[in-house]
């Protein structure tokens, strides 16, 4: 039996008004603790403590320095929901591999905490990683990549609205956009991850949407200048098989272009009912591109943001995102989004 199928036949006998509330806390205190036991990492990396700039604190997090002989990229992973530093990530050893920098930051752990889930804290974690990793490891400033899902995903959005620094392109997959949207379909679920967002947002009992909004990457003043490219992908199943619709993503993506001006880019609300209602697996046979071994089934491009809809539910196609990694430090300096970027001071 799973320590969280114990926690839940413990409190069987506990009312139905405080049951969820009091093994969601159980629950959270279970995946942290299973998060620090987690399998040892590759050689190589090695546990290091970040002085926080927002309140002084020590965050952990898994970093590998490129071996010297030459500037290489670096790869900002960013956990999931319940994760924190020490989480698996398939994305470090093909790091290691190619002899690139990498950093996996904590940003205050798993999302069940008011210090957590894109809080002010968490995001001044996430620059203070990168900022660390420029410092202690052979950098190539010209090509660092923030990349995450699922919670992570929302930690990627976070960070491109939020980042002090120069990043070459964001890969967020699967991701949460809108807190509000996802606590009410999470509700109707019956997920734990409704009385999450209700520890992360208030007193643990009702919904606070203002709170929320702050938390929630779609409601954010965008900068006037983007700090780099984002690519936004998600399984056209996640929602039904998983856990965050992809409505997160394709609203995400709409507000960017229309922000931007390239608003003739935008999911449409007739290609939006067929993505949401799993319409578009019908048209399937008509689309030959495959990511990772997965059919596109709709996608969307603009200089400065990307929506890809694949044949797949809530995950990251971890090889093809690192593939996409090498093929953009490939590229040199000359992203995409540096055109756009003129283009928007036309």
């Amino acid at each position: 039996m799973t320590a969280v199928a114990i926690a839940s036949f413990c409190l069987g006998g506990l009312s139905v008004q405080y049951y969820p509330q009091i093994k969601s806390r159980l629950t959270a205190l279970i995946h942290r603790r299973e998060a620090l036991t987690t399998p040892t990492w590759p050689e190589g990396f090695s546990v290091v403590h970040i002085r926080s700039s927002a309140d002084g604190s020590l965050q952990p997090a898994y970093f590998f320095a490129a071996p010297p002989g030459g500037a290489q990229p670096l790869v900002v992973s960013l956990h999931a929901w319940n994760g924190n530093y020490a989480q698996n990530d398939p994305l470090a050893e093909r790091a290691r591999h190619e002899g690139w920098n990498y950093i996996h930051p904590d940003f205050r752990g798993p999302n069940h905490t008011k210090e957590a889930c894109l809080s002010q804290k968490g995001l001044s974690d996430v620059d203070d990683a990168i900022q660390y990793a420029i410092d202690n490891g052979a950098v190539d400033g010209g090509n660092i990549f923030v990349v995450g899902a699922s919670g992570g995903g929302q930690a990627t959005l976070g960070a491109y609205v939020t980042s002090r620094h120069r990043i070459k392109a964001f890969l967020a997959w699967v991701p949460i956009s809108d807190l509000i949207a996802w606590f009410h379909q999470s509700q109707s679920r019956h997920t734990e991850y409704a009385a999450h967002i209700l520890q992360c947002t208030s007193d643990g009992m009702r919904l606070d949407e203002n709170e929320a909004r702050l938390r929630s990457p779609l409601f954010w003043d965008l900068p006037t200048t983007p700090t780099g490219r984002l690519e936004i992908y998600a399984g056209i199943n996640d929602g039904y098989t998983g856990s965050v619709p992809i409505s997160h993503s394709v609203l995400f993506f709409n507000r960017l272009v229309d922000n931007y001006g390239y608003a003739e880019s935008r999911v449409d609300a007739s290609d939006m009912v067929k993505l949401l209602t799993r319409g578009m697996e019908m048209e399937r046979g008509e689309h030959l591109k495959e990511i990772g071994g997965h059919v596109v089934l709709f996608s969307k491009n603009t200089p400065l943001v990307s929506l890809t809809i694949f044949d797949g539910g809530h995950e990251m196609l971890h090889a093809y995102c690192f593939k996409r990694l090498q093929e953009m430090a490939e590229q040199g300096a000359a992203l995409d989004g540096d055109s756009a970027t003129r283009h928007l001071h036309q």
